[in-house]
């Protein structure tokens, strides 16, 4: 029985690394080749530009409508040459409708599944 407990406990512990292993390499796709959100966690502002740039130039907006406060977008990364090191862009509705657009930001896009646009700063997990 000994020797049945040890198989039974190496494959356990074989099968939890495969799995962690096969997660990592899951979330490693996240941005780059993934889908990720984003999330308007501000109480006014309306987001209403997404811009990223990996060097070699904006993108056009990515957003097909205004994400409101509150309110959260799935985006999907299309390009699947592109590189992790992104710099992104907010644009907000301006007070008389036009956009006012954020600094940029430098983001690792292959690492987020999920991004915060707070009123002064931008985060990622």
């Amino acid at each position: 029985m000994g020797k049945r407990r040890n198989i039974s406990v190496f494959s356990s512990v074989f099968l939890l690394f495969t799995c962690v292993s096969y997660i990592d390499v899951a979330s490693a796709q996240t941005g780059k080749s993934g889908e990720f959100t984003i999330h308007n966690e501000t109480e006014a502002n309306t987001v209403v530009g997404f811009y990223t740039n990996d060097g070699t130039g904006w993108s056009t907006n990515w957003l097909s409508e205004p994400v409101g406060p509150g309110d959260n977008a799935a985006l999907v990364f299309t390009k699947t040459s592109g590189r992790c090191q992104q710099t992104l862009r907010v644009g907000w509705r301006g007070k008389s409708g036009g956009e006012v657009k954020d600094d940029p930001i430098r983001i690792d896009i292959c690492k987020a599944s999920n991004v915060y646009l707070h009123d002064n700063d931008v985060t990622y997990d």
